[in-house]
């Protein structure tokens, strides 16, 4: 098999590069060497990751890429919107508080501890468990995780979401309504998978350039191939259910009935007929940290814990691959976040936006992200608002 990286990078566009640092680029730039890319895009939440930028849209032909899809599997948002207003959470914030604190669990590796706390869902059931023996292993543990969030940056939070125009499509008036917002992926499951396949596609790949070896890739006509596909859409789906469980238990603890349910993928891979250069083809799309935003579809892109999200849809735009940022993105690394920002800052700023936080650590305080306005409207090529989230009491992991 051919390793050999092109000399140059094929051309991509950027959106908002004002916003994304140089390592970021120069990241894209190596991915798009590999002799299977076809075309990518770079969005404006963009910061580095491993392998593919964070906010990298990548497409391949018949190969997909472990890395580049990532560890933490269809990381995903789902929005439950409902049909009363939203001032009932600060109205009755002991309520709302108590219902986020014993229908969630956060933490990397925490799973509900006895029997009765887990919840039933068809996706245990899902016949792909049994396709190898790898995904049967790994299913008592997933059923352990059902319902659960991870860390870092992951949440569920009760807010606010107004619409300034009816909106036919989304199926609501224009208003206020009170909200219910969720940030998480597939778990235990989805990082098992991808170190697995990481690993097999590297061992396919020992000459692949240093500056690429996280981006080795699995051809879809190998067995090794099939099998991460078959495994990843299973995570994917399993992601979705957590997020499901969540939404239907908190809503049962306010005891009420959702009027619109949103949610879309990140960190995965899809088969797409795109248009490059002319001609029209099938690929496989892997977006690390992006959206999809074919025209019409909707989807959620979120802020940071003290600012706002929204309701997008999509443009279909095509030197975009048809998607648009997953976030704001970080404007911080981690240990830099942590040692500039002291809580007493972050506190501040959340309280003058009547903002309470459960848990939540220093480096996903608001100033380690990029101003979510800046990195929305350097796309606005590639989405439409169709609403405004904001959040009022957020849990995440930590203290």
């Amino acid at each position: 098999m051919d390793n050999t990286l092109r000399k140059q990078s094929i051309p991509y566009a950027v959106w908002g590069e004002e916003y994304i640092d140089k390592d970021a680029i120069r990241q894209m730039d190596n991915a798009t060497r590999l002799p299977i890319a076809v075309t990518a895009a770079l969005m404006p939440d963009a910061h580095v990751g491993y392998g593919l930028p964070i906010g990298g849209v990548l497409a391949t032909e018949n190969a997909v890429i472990p890395y580049a899809v990532g560890v933490d599997i269809a990381c995903r948002m789902r929005m439950t919107i409902f049909p009363i207003k939203p001032h009932l959470i600060k109205q009755q914030k002991d309520r709302f508080k108590k219902a986020l604190t014993e229908n969630t669990l956060f933490g990397a590796g925490k799973n509900w501890r006895r029997n009765e706390d887990r919840p039933d869902h068809y996706v245990m059931d899902d016949p792909a468990w049994k396709e190898t023996g790898f995904l049967n292993s790994l299913r008592n543990k997933a059923y352990s995780q059902l319902g659960t969030s991870g860390s870092g940056n992951h949440f569920v939070e009760w807010g606010s979401f107004t619409m300034a125009e009816d909106d036919e499509q989304f199926g609501l008036k224009a208003g206020e309504y009170l909200a219910l917002l969720s940030h998480s992926g597939s778990r235990g499951l989805g990082y098992q998978i991808a170190d697995r396949y990481s690993k097999i596609a590297r061992d396919y790949h020992p000459n692949l350039d240093k500056s690429v070896q996280h981006l080795a890739w699995l051809p879809l006509d190998w067995d090794m191939g099939r099998e991460y596909w078959l495994s990843m859409e299973l995570a994917g789906r399993y992601a979705a259910a957590n997020h499901e469980v969540i939404h239907e238990r908190l809503a049962k603890a306010i005891k009420q009935k959702p009027a619109v349910v949103i949610e879309n993928h990140h960190n995965f891979a899809w088969k797409e007929t795109v248009e490059i250069n002319g001609d029209v083809k099938e690929v496989v799309v892997h977006r690390k940290g992006a959206t999809p935003a074919g025209k019409g579809v909707l989807g959620i892109i979120p802020g940071s814990m003290g600012d706002s999200g929204f309701v997008i849809r999509g443009k279909g735009n095509n030197e975009a691959i048809n998607s648009a940022s997953h976030g704001a993105g970080r404007l911080m690394s981690r240990s830099k976040a942590k040692e500039t920002i002291t809580k007493t800052v972050r506190n501040r700023y959340l309280k003058e936006r009547g903002i309470t936080l459960i848990g939540g650590d220093l480096d996903e305080s608001p100033q380690a992200y990029k101003r979510i306005e800046d990195v929305i409207q350097a796309q606005s090529e590639l989405v439409d608002i169709v609403g405004e989230f904001k959040p009022v009491i957020v849990r995440m992991d930590g203290k």
